[in-house]
């Protein structure tokens, strides 16, 4: 079941290290299956409140991404945006195909 890497971007000290990093990070996706599906774009906010950039990558499968992140290679370069980036970093399964919402107000019920 796919699965995705959420990263909220809350401040990033965009230098020498984040583009070393964005130069780099392609490569450790590649492995894994990874994907970007959202980077940086404009937000059109609609509820709530916001501040940063958004990512978001897409996996195969959870186990991709989690091996993606504890990679060598994603090891290897991840300093370049923890020094330079205050941020909230997620991965998380995704639902199956066909999936509703009512799926999940059964599940809560039934316990």
């Amino acid at each position: 079941m796919t699965a995705y890497a959420l990263g909220h971007l809350h401040t990033v000290e965009f230098g020498p290290q984040i583009v070393a990093y964005l130069e780099r990070v392609d490569a450790t996706l590649d492995p894994f299956g990874g994907r970007f599906l959202v980077h940086g774009n404009p937000i059109d906010l609609r509820e709530g409140s916001w501040q940063g950039d958004l990512v978001l990558i897409e996996f195969p499968d959870l186990a991709r991404a989690q091996a993606w992140y504890d990679s060598p290679a994603y090891r290897d370069i991840l300093a370049l945006r923890t020094d330079n980036a205050v941020c909230d970093v997620l991965l998380v399964g995704g639902v199956p195909d066909g999936y509703r919402a009512a799926a999940a107000l059964a599940e809560k019920t039934a316990h």
